[in-house]
């Protein structure tokens, strides 16, 4: 009665043991009757897609790390605990606090060495776990190589930042957290057990205790140098004091020799600890003066000095001092996010007078694409749907097909299957996973031709003939609404593997009786045909195991009760394009906009894939999923994860048929030193090489847009090369905002199009976008991504700093607020419709600008689409020039006539003669060289003057006046040096009191352009 009386804890009851246990016992067999069923549907389905590979080593690798780290930690905190209770006192002095401890040792002593595994169980079970999750690095760790590229301050490859030091940083952490864990343990056995006493007379601490704890804080001192070291090398990919990341000057010379400082004080610091405890003093107070000074030292020489040189030696010059450091940082960040290759060409964009040679252009105004992807998406749903189920998503995609011998660019869109369109009736299990399986065709529409009222030209994915499908929904027939017969065939049409499903979307396909086809194939007149899968994929059900496998998984008995679900059924699962390339190359991060393609008469899937790293030595750090968001994120773009790089590379471009679900990967970029080490890691044949990609698909590959938004948002500020000048700022640009809603903050998207810029030798399928100066919205610069001979090519045409061509929000309000437009465009838009602008293009052309905006209409009725009803074309500066046309040949047409008109003889600008023109009696005389470009010049300064008086924008005048002064004064001078006579213009007069201006003829087309225009 006296033992139980003072026994610390009640004791349980036999039948609570037995409840608990059980409760335990039912808890661990459905968690591992989970995890089992989910390993086994993850091999069955790796099997399918032949990538078991992948699954074995990531599963391998994980069990490894999670033994290996959790036994290690295990080892070393039990050891250490059962280190502490052998080295306990035999005599303890008596004092009320052993009195208190002793019911704890009666309750610890019994089963000691069961406390002590307990406790290393639980430890080494988190650190297993925690452990298991660096896979990615591990695998990176010992199968990198080298990037043949050396860091610009130690020298050392950038392979080890990338491969080794992240995996390195995690085992220092991984030592840390044991020494202070056995720190925390040990110091508690040594107080339960008499080896550390705060009340008694003589020491507080026995010897053996005292060794045992100053050797553990020696221990943790000793990683503290080893953590100094490897902060030197990090502190390369640090964002210091200077504007870019990586070591500053105060680093470099203040910082780095103070961690090396540091990590020998540290050394001697451990050692002290060691000797004072216990080989000479044999006290505590020694060793707690060494780890003052140690934190001392770490202030003063890691905090104070290093501020105190930022301060009063780099602040007071920041721009030299920093310059070299800079430097770096350009050139790596340039170099890891593949910016060096960048081509940069002037674009002087001087011409703002519409040249004749627009109506006989045969590269980019044939080309230009009027379909917006996003806007007539609804259009393809509403004429090419048929059934409430089918689906084209959010937003369509574009690429380029040759027919009939002509390369263009074609807005496509698969016809997929959308659950959540089904009906209450159709939305059945057997409807749902047994029935409506698949969707039907690639529908296909040329981007620059539009028809019947401005609806697109399909030109495939028809679900039967097309024109008694044109005649159904009611076409006229007097304009052929689509084409007779497909031009883009698919031999496999069904689409089985699509972006509108998700993870719940699963089917089961195949029959026993070839006659009996369950699945709703296609709509046929009133009723539809019906089909039987007879591809590849699918993990095989049959078997009563597997069914009650996969009723398991999906929690549905249907799999074991329903007659559906036969000896030849599959079940596919992981449809959506993108999951599947994710689960088959978990390290790639995946562009968010898969897209289409028929390849060899199959509809394939083509996603892009990234190799990243976030380790590379004075390159910037981006976030990928701000640096990537724009107008269209969400809307029909996956958004990216919020992942930090400060690397990438187009590493892989991953296909996915949409038929049977085949999943291959590509190289693309050979020269990768992280694709080659996942290669590695995973056999050496996880990725298809790059020579044996089929011609036909790489016809397909387009320029991946999330790199390019990427590339271009650090091209704003990484095309400035000159350190001083990066610093200034002066020079950095800006990326628009959506030139319609610009008060939305959202960022205009990069758009594709098939043409032709200034200094390529053809049309070519490119990723383009325009650029504004920081600021300010007039055009800076065009950055477009295209592929040469199957190698990327970024390029990046330069206008003047002072330009005065428009960016596109300008361009956008100068044609939309132009007053005989705004007229027309109200005459569109009412209660009952709703004008909606397609896509802002920017395209150069004859030494100047050219933008076109599709203007689409949508009426209040009930699913009605946007129609494209009039282009918006403009040229020059942006509101000189402006036009409302029924199409793009119609607007072509008045531009020139405008054109024509302005540079008309016998037109003369204000104030006189214009420069190099033919003056009153006598024939002028062919210009050349400098004289010709100071004429070209004045010429362009006085369509500028026309515009502005036009425009009633007095301050625009005076501007212009002004040029026009300066334009005239260069080209007295360049006649004076050609020995030519100064002509007898004289600059024009400024406006008149009460801001009247001289009459001068307004552009023709009948487009008056209205005040800020």
């Amino acid at each position: 009665m006296v033992m139980r009386s003072s026994s610390p804890l009640p004791r349980m009851s036999r039948r609570g043991r037995v409840t608990i246990g059980v409760l335990v016992g039912v808890f661990v067999l459905f968690t591992l009757l989970g995890w089992g069923v989910q390993a086994w549907t993850d091999w069955l389905w790796f099997d399918e897609v032949r990538y078991t590979g992948v699954f074995t080593g990531v599963l391998t690798t994980r069990l490894l790390l999670f033994l290996a780290v959790g036994l290690a930690m295990a080892l070393i905190v039990g050891g250490n605990l059962w280190l502490a209770q052998k080295l306990r006192p035999r005599l303890r002095p008596h004092s009320p606090e052993q009195a208190t401890l002793e019911r704890y040792r009666m309750l610890l002593s019994p089963r000691l060495g069961l406390w002590i595994a307990l406790v290393a169980a639980v430890v080494g079970l988190f650190a297993g776990l925690s452990a298991q999750s660096r896979w990615n690095q591990w695998l990176l760790f010992r199968n990198g190589g080298s990037f043949g590229v050396d860091d610009p301050e130690f020298g050392i490859d950038v392979g080890f930042y990338v491969f080794q030091l992240p995996f390195l940083r995690y085992l220092l952490g991984v030592g840390f957290t044991a020494v202070v864990l056995s720190v925390i343990g040990a110091l508690a056995v040594h107080y339960i057990f008499g080896g550390v006493r705060l009340q008694g007379v003589g020491d507080r601490m026995t010897t053996a205790a005292r060794a045992h704890l100053s050797t553990l804080v020696a221990v943790f001192v000793l990683l503290k140098a080893i953590a100094y070291v490897l902060d030197r090398r990090a502190m390369l990919l640090e964002y210091g004091e200077g504007p870019v990341y990586g070591a500053g000057y105060a680093d470099v010379n203040a910082l780095l020799p103070a961690k090396e400082i540091l990590a020998y004080i540290s050394i001697v610091v451990a050692i002290a600890i060691i000797v004072f405890s216990n080989a000479w003093m044999r006290n505590l107070v020694w060793p707690g003066i060494s780890l003052a000074l140690l934190g001392v030292s770490a202030v003063a020489i890691g905090g104070i000095y290093p501020w105190a040189v930022q301060t009063f030696e780099v602040k007071p010059s920041a721009k030299e001092k920093e310059a070299p450091f800079i430097e770096r940082s350009i050139k790596a960040t340039r170099a890891a996010f593949g910016l060096e290759a960048a081509t940069t060409t002037p674009y002087a964009a001087s011409n703002l007078i519409p040249p004749a040679s627009l109506a006989t252009d045969t590269s980019v105004v044939p080309n230009i694409r009027l379909l917006d992807p996003q806007l007539v998406s609804e259009t393809y749903t509403q004429r090419q749907q048929v059934r409430q189920f089918y689906d084209f998503g959010e937003k369509l995609d574009v690429d380029r097909y040759g027919v009939n011998g002509k390369v263009q660019d074609y807005v496509v869109g698969l016809r997929e299957i959308n659950y959540r369109q089904l009906t209450p009736q159709q939305n059945t299990w057997i409807n749902r996973h047994t029935v409506y399986t698949h969707g039907y065709g690639l529908v296909a529409a040329p981007g620059n031709r539009v028809v019947c009222g401005g609806q697109p030209f399909f030109v495939s994915g028809f679900l039967g003939d097309p024109q008694e499908q044109q005649r159904e929904q009611g076409q006229q027939a007097t304009e052929q609404c689509a084409a007779q017969t497909e031009q883009i065939s698919a031999k496999q049409p069904r689409i089985y593997y699509g972006e509108r499903m998700d993870a719940s979307d699963y089917a089961i396909v195949g029959q026993t009786d070839p006659e009996r086809k369950a699945e709703f194939d296609r709509p046929v007149g009133e009723g539809g045909e019906s089909y039987t899968y007879t591809g590849e994929g699918g993990v095989e059900v049959g078997s009563f195991t597997r069914r009650l496998l996969y009723a398991i998984k999906e929690q549905e008995s249907n799999f074991l009760l329903s007659d559906a679900v036969n000896d030849n059924s599959k079940v596919l699962y992981v449809r959506n394009p993108r999951d599947r390339v994710e689960k088959v190359a978990p390290f790639l991060t995946l562009d968010g906009d898969p897209y289409p393609a028929v390849v060899d008469g199959r509809i394939q899937w083509i996603i892009d894939g990234y190799t990243t790293a976030a380790t590379y030595p004075y390159a910037e750090r981006i976030n990928l999923q701000e640096q990537t968001a724009d107008e269209l994120t969400g809307r029909g773009t996956f958004q990216l994860a919020r992942e930090n790089v400060n690397y990438i590379r187009n590493s892989v471009k991953a296909t996915v048929d949409a038929y049977d679900g085949t999943v291959r990967l590509y190289e693309f970029d050979e020269a990768d030193p992280v694709l080659k080490a996942w290669n590695k890691a995973f056999g050496g044949d996880l990725v298809v090489p790059k020579a044996e990609i089929p011609a036909e698909l790489a016809e397909h590959f387009r320029y991946p847009a999330d790199l390019f938004k990427v590339q271009r948002n650090l091209l704003t500020r990484f095309h400035v090369t000159n350190p001083g000048d990066f610093y200034s700022a002066t020079d950095f640009w800006q990326v628009p905002n959506v030139p319609d809603a610009p008060d939305t903050d959202q960022k205009q998207p990069p758009y594709y199009l098939f043409t032709q810029l200034p200094g390529q030798d053809s049309a070519r399928f490119q990723l383009t976008s325009a650029v504004t100066p920081n600021g300010r919205e007039n055009l800076a610069a065009l950055i477009s991504g295209s592929y040469v001979d199957g190698q990327p090519r970024l390029e990046v045409l330069d206008l003047p700093d002072q330009t005065r061509v428009s960016g596109p929000v300008q361009v956008h309000q100068s044609m939309t607020q132009n007053a005989n437009i705004r007229q027309q465009l109200n005459l569109l838009q009412s209660q009952q419709a709703q004008v909606q602008y397609g896509n802002l293009l920017s395209l150069p052309f004859g030494n100047g600008m050219l933008y076109v905006e599709p203007v689409y209409v949508k009426t209040a009725a009930q699913n009605a689409p946007p129609l494209l009803q009039r282009v918006l074309m403009s040229y020059g500066d942006g509101g000189s020039y402006v036009v409302l046309a029924n199409s793009v040949s119609d607007g072509i047409k008045q531009l020139v006539e405008q054109g024509k008109q302005a540079a008309a003889p016998g037109t003369p600008p204000p104030g006189g003669t214009p420069p190099g023109g033919t003056p009153p009696g006598g024939t002028a005389p062919p210009l050349t060289g400098a004289l010709s470009e100071a004429a070209d010049r004045v010429q362009a300064a006085i369509t500028e003057v026309r515009a502005a008086q036009t425009s009633g924008d007095f301050e625009r005048y005076g501007r212009a006046l002004k040029a026009l002064d300066e334009a005239l004064t260069a080209f007295q001078q360049a006649q004076q040096a050609a020995g030519a006579p100064a002509p007898g213009a004289s600059t024009p007069a400024s406006p008149a009191p009460g801001g009247s201006a001289p009459a001068s003829p307004a552009p023709s087309g009948g487009a008056t352009p209205t005040p800020g225009g």
